[in-house]
């Protein structure tokens, strides 16, 4: 598996992005940032890696973003 394919938890997605587990959750649930796409495997949630590093890059902001 490609190393941008892979598939984290929310516990992981929430430790990439320095947020709390319960942030991503309000976060689905209100429809926060609906760009910010998850899977849902089961009764788990997972984010691919390449999603939220290409949502991450969305959110750049600066002269050269």
């Amino acid at each position: 598996m490609l190393m941008n394919q892979a598939l984290l938890t929310a516990t992981e997605t929430a430790s990439y992005l320095g947020v709390k587990v319960q942030t991503l959750a309000v976060w689905r649930s209100v429809g926060r940032y609906p760009e910010l796409r998850y899977v849902k495997v089961g009764n788990s949630i997972r984010y691919r890696l390449a999603d939220v590093e290409g949502w991450l890059a969305t959110r750049t902001m600066g002269k050269d973003a």
